[in-house]
């Protein structure tokens, strides 16, 4: 039995962020969870999926975020309880429903968990979804502890029933990947049965028709939810206050900053001058629970990542109720006290606290910082990002580059999220030209692809992964064929979504249940697109750069290259050898080739080293996987690769 679902009451786990946010959901007893990997939010889908069958869940990726939203929904208005989990880029994707969804509101508990990344530690950026929460005018919560991740999830489902609406539960990279202590409460024994009413009155939000319409009267309710939830707010237990009656500073802080500020104050030994204003409900504001704390200081900073979000909402309501309060002077992100971006840390709330409070502070002398620096450095290799050995998606840029350098027109790829972005560098040769959100490259070239008439000839290809496809290329391809858009994309299917763990997608016959499904197949979705498509292994350097260089003179319309072989960590290939690949130093003739040291300075797998000593080429057997694809660049013959038995 896992862990997750330990039915002890009192029992103590240690459990990372995100496993807490599981417990709390399977404690409030819900039935359906879905969403789209994305780090750091995957593992709490994962998590869930283990105990499905245990605790008879419906659990599954969906195909983008918009469709997980949509898919719990449906749960959500058969009175059911579920839970929608996604990253911070995912609820740009899902808005365009969740704007309409606040408007018809709920039934069932609705909880939607957005995993943000500050510092974009795994993104691409460090976008805010608190502020869908304003824009969208429903609840938002922030846990603060790991305990609290687990009882501020529970409690997000019962506030939804209550109020009719989608709560929003965030988490933070060091909230959902850190570890800590948790105590277990009682697992829910709630049976439910899925029935969804829509024979009562049109208004009515429990059994008539789900609909956000009429705008003019929903809006009305669902700003009267806003308003119930403040309400409600004031009284909550996650709101929680440290520190004198009357501090000389007030710090307002909320999520994984509770606890550097926390620290921060403990270190400086300023307890007696700070009081700590930790919020966990921070939209909408409890407005007397603010007011009661604002008054006793005349000093206020508030801590928080990324974006001044919970500051500008505190400046509002201070400036609204000034004549309550008085004028209060502010020290945050607006100022430059707090950085405005990247992720926070201890330090750094250590020296704001520092300015602010007039106290000579230096966490780590200087000169031993430097020395501890440049002695770290000096000991370090230099390291950049690299494609892991054996990757499929190396070989594939390889030929892609060298098409289009045979092309000989200034040919660029357009890109977009997946391992495959590093190939902005040299591990990829460079290659990608522009990088956007998921199934951006293919809808920019499509773009591109239709600036002949201004004088455009360059070659323009678009890559995308086989998870990206499903999620938001196919909409992009359609448009590209219909528009007639003289463009080549490349399909790297590498048999699951890499990046983040190897999560099944609609390519897969299997889902996150272990069930068995029906795989819809690339290749044949662009067929019925109206796209010419060719399949290649892209372990095949040669075949694969002349099937490129032939789709790319290929003016008549869209094409589809599919460079299709299984990710190196994957189950599929994860502890396989094709091959036992050597370097015959008898042939190898190393700086003398001439080829600029192909194999281990430009093609760069890591399972290809240079021996100093030796001057030659050699295999690390430790960490090479056996693709073979060296043995096709070497210009002199020296790396051998014999099939594995």
């Amino acid at each position: 039995m896992s862990y997750l679902i330990d039915t002890k009451e009192g029992a103590s786990y240690l459990v990372m962020g995100n496993e807490a946010i599981v417990r709390g959901a399977l404690e409030a007893g819900v039935n359906v969870a879905s969403g789209y990997p994305g780090t750091p939010s995957s593992e709490i889908i994962e998590s869930l999926s283990t105990v499905a069958k245990e605790r008879n869940l419906y659990v599954e990726w969906s195909v983008n975020e918009k469709v997980a939203l949509e898919v719990a929904a449906a749960a959500s208005f058969a009175q059911l309880r579920a839970l929608c989990v996604m990253k911070q880029n995912g609820v740009n994707v899902a808005s365009d429903f969740l704007l309409h969804l606040v408007g018809s509101g709920t039934r069932g508990g609705f909880v939607l968990v957005t995993c943000d990344d500050p510092g974009a530690l795994s993104s691409v950026n460090e976008g805010e979804s608190r502020y869908f929460a304003r824009l969208m005018e429903i609840p938002l919560l922030e846990p603060g502890t790991f305990q609290e991740a687990k009882e501020m999830t529970k409690w997000a489902f019962e506030l939804s029933e209550e109020l009719r609406q989608i709560v929003v539960v965030r988490s933070v990279t060091r909230m959902s990947h850190a570890s800590g202590n948790i105590t277990y409460g009682k697992l829910s024994d709630v049976k439910r049965t899925a029935e969804f009413k829509f024979n009562g009155f049109v208004l009515d939000q429990d059994e008539g028709i789900v609909i956000s319409a009429p705008v003019a009267w929903k809006h009305q309710q669902q700003q009267e939810k806003v308003k119930k939830a403040r309400e409600i707010f004031e009284e909550s237990p996650f709101n929680t206050y440290e520190g004198p009656k009357k501090p000389e500073l007030l710090l307002i802080t909320s999520s994984a900053c509770y606890l550097y500020s926390k620290e921060a104050i403990n270190v400086l030994g300023v307890e007696d001058r700070v009081g700590l204003l930790k919020l966990g409900t921070t939209w909408p504001l409890p407005p007397k629970l603010m007011i009661k704390h604002l008054s006793q200081a005349d000093k206020v900073m508030v801590v928080e990542e990324v974006l001044p979000f919970l500051e500008e909402n505190v400046k509002i309501l201070a400036a609204e109720r000034a004549g309550e309060i008085g004028i209060k002077t502010f020290y945050g992100k607006n100022d430059g006290t707090i950085p405005m971006t990247g992720e926070l840390n201890p330090d750094l709330v250590i020296a704001a606290l520092s300015t602010v409070l007039g106290i000579a502070y230096t966490p780590v002398p200087a000169e031993y910082d430097q020395t501890a620096q440049s002695s770290v450095a000096s000991g370090a290799p230099a390291r950049e990002q690299v494609f892991c050995p054996g990757c499929p998606h190396r070989a594939s840029f390889f030929s892609i580059h060298n098409a289009l350098e045979m092309d000989g027109r200034e040919g660029f790829v357009c890109g977009d999220i997946g391992c495959y972005t590093m190939a902005i560098g040299s591990t990829g040769f460079h290659s990608l030209k522009t990088l956007h959100s998921m199934g951006s490259g293919t809808g920019v070239a499509s773009g591109f692809g239709k600036l002949g008439q201004f004088g455009m000839n360059q070659p323009i290809l678009a890559v995308c992964g086989d998870s990206t496809f499903y999620h938001a290329v196919i909409p992009a391809l359609i448009n590209a064929v219909h528009n007639k858009s003289d463009i080549t994309l490349i399909v790297l299917d590498n048999s699951g979504t890499a990046m983040t763990g190897f999560q099944p997608h609609p390519g897969l016959d299997h889902n996150v249940l272990g069930e068995e499904v029906p795989s819809v197949d690339i290749a044949r979705i662009c067929e019925a697109i109206g796209a010419r498509v060719e399949i290649r292994d892209p372990f095949d350097l040669e075949g694969t750069r002349e099937t490129l260089n032939e789709l790319i003179e290929d003016a008549s319309g869209v094409k589809v290259l599919i460079m299709r072989k299984a990710c190196a960590l994957s189950p599929q290939r994860k502890n396989k050898k094709d091959y036992d690949v050597h370097v015959d130093e008898t042939i190898c003739v190393g700086e003398e080739c001439g080829c600029g040291r192909l194999c281990t300075r430009i093609f760069g797998c890591p399972g290809l080293i240079w021996n100093e000593a030796q001057h030659k080429a050699e295999i690390d057997e430790v960490i090479c996987v056996g693709c073979g694809v060296c043995a096709d660049i070497c210009p002199q013959g020296a790396i051998k690769r014999e099939e594995v038995a």
